[in-house]
């Protein structure tokens, strides 16, 4: 017996050796991705800030998702609060963060109100189309799969966006957020946002074309998210939005689909060539901020939070799904 464990000693201690040289040389595991800054990514007329999103081993050619943060916010907040960077894990899809600067607005506010950065070629909005111009060339991602979609002040911002940059985008969505001229056309951000403003549908209509003169399509489709208890931006805004872009596509204003999601009312108006071209959530009861639905279910997403508003409706799944990311 003594002879034979003796013999076996060489064989376990090669076997051990083995194993220890497998764990040891074993390629390590991706690092999880994080965000990044991005800087140099144009010259940046509105002085923001690029980060970034893009999940470990993205192939090529896949979409881009701009995602811009509400008042008071960052964009690291609200990469996770919304459940964005989870998506894009999920999905394989990038996602685009811009931050705003106290410096341009105290409150960090996008400047969806100013005249200076909603025009085309200028100030936060050109900024912006920047950022997507650079992220389109790193990740060599699908430039007719790009979308843009934020909260209240980056909800006005997403409205701008899709107004003046209509070709970067296939498709908008509007958080608690302001149809493209507002502030002009009742006077005041603050009415606006308060009150809403008095316009007829040709008229919220001839604001977005006028911002990109002889633009004749084709245009992004739009999909809002308001609560009917919002205080803030008072859901007069989301019928704004309904009228500025169904008379965009040429649609008229009687919902194509009216049914309910998750318990909320949903409707959808369709164009002339029977897509959707306009989409709305009223989330009832729902005051200020971004519906999320947190927990590991397949329709679940983002964390609640101060403007994230657990509502069991997950505004970046739904977009997602509209969009066909996922």
């Amino acid at each position: 017996m003594t002879q034979t464990r003796a013999a076996l000693r060489p064989t376990v201690l090669t076997a051990l050796l083995a194993a220890l040289l497998s764990v040891l040389l074993a390629p390590a595991p991706a690092s999880a991705a994080s965000l990044q800054e991005v800087t140099g990514f144009g010259s940046n007329p509105g002085a923001l800030k690029m980060y970034r999103y893009v999940p470990d081993g993205l192939p090529a050619g896949r979409p881009v998702v701009v995602a811009l943060h509400g008042c008071t916010q960052n964009a690291a907040g609200y990469a996770s609060g919304t459940g964005w960077t989870t998506l894009a894990d999920r999905w394989g899809f990038s996602v685009v963060l811009p931050q705003q600067q106290s410096g341009n607005n105290l409150s960090q506010c996008f400047n969806w109100f100013q005249p200076a950065d909603i025009a085309r070629g200028q100030g936060e909005a050109a900024s912006v189309a920047q950022m997507v111009d650079r992220q389109l060339a790193d990740v060599s991602g699908d430039p007719s799969r790009v979308y843009v979609t934020g909260l209240s002040a980056g909800g006005g911002m997403t409205a701008v966006m899709t107004a003046v940059y209509p070709e970067k985008f296939a498709a908008g969505g509007v958080v608690a957020g302001l149809p493209y001229g507002c502030a002009q056309a009742a006077g005041s951000p603050y009415v606006c946002m308060y009150v809403g403003a008095t316009q007829s549908p040709a008229q919220w209509g001839d604001r977005v074309r006028a911002a990109r003169p002889g633009y004749t399509g084709p245009w992004p489709a739009l999909t809002v998210f308001q609560g009917t208890a919002d205080y803030t931006v008072k859901p007069a805004n989301m019928t704004a939005l309904v009228d500025q872009w169904t008379d965009v596509h040429g649609a008229d204003r009687t919902a194509d689909v009216s049914d309910t999601v998750a318990g909320f009312p949903h409707r959808v108006y369709r164009g002339p060539g029977g897509n959707a071209v306009v989409e709305t959530y009223s989330l009832t009861g729902m005051g200020h901020g971004q519906p999320v639905d947190p927990g590991t279910g397949d329709a679940q997403c983002g964390a609640s939070g101060a403007y994230f508003l657990d509502v069991n409706l997950c505004a970046a799944y739904r977009l997602g799904k509209a969009w066909r990311l996922g």
